[in-house]
């Protein structure tokens, strides 16, 4: 997403993710769902959580 001349923090995707996600607000939080050890998924969830 940066570039490979990018040298930031190892957590910067989660840290935006978590802005993302506060901007959102509580009910459109859980539209960016956390794939765990892979990263990340935008969209309804298809179990409703």
């Amino acid at each position: 997403v940066w570039g490979y001349e990018y040298y930031g923090g190892a957590r910067t995707v989660d840290v935006h993710i978590r802005r993302l996600r506060a901007k959102m607000g509580e009910e459109h939080a859980n539209l960016i769902q956390t794939v765990r050890s892979v990263g990340y998924r935008f969209g309804q969830s298809r179990w409703g959580n």
